[in-house]
């Protein structure tokens, strides 16, 4: 894993927020998703082993790779803050 990557995915992540040219639907995905992770709620519960926190991390992914692909590759590397093989490796995992 390339140093910094968490890092740079989430200046990445707030830089296509605020880029008029990512869809707002992308956008509404993001926030509906802060909303389930911070709400007492869930579909799977957490105190389940293992189990209960994958839910999470799946949806959080799934939403995640949704807003990477409805921004393409442009805008990806307009907002990239940091080197190369770290774009690379979020472009392979998203499928871009």
């Amino acid at each position: 894993m390339p140093p910094g990557l968490i890092r740079d995915s989430l200046v990445l992540v707030g830089r296509l927020l605020r880029d008029p040219k990512v869809p707002r639907s992308r956008k509404f995905a993001l926030g509906l998703l802060l909303a389930y992770l911070a709400s007492p709620i869930d579909l799977i519960p957490d105190f389940l082993p293992v189990i209960g926190q994958l839910d999470d991390v799946l949806i959080a992914g799934w939403v995640l790779r949704g807003l990477v692909r409805a921004s393409g590759p442009g805008l990806l590397r307009k907002h990239w803050p940091g080197e190369e093989d770290g774009l690379r490796v979020i472009m392979r995992l998203s499928g871009v």
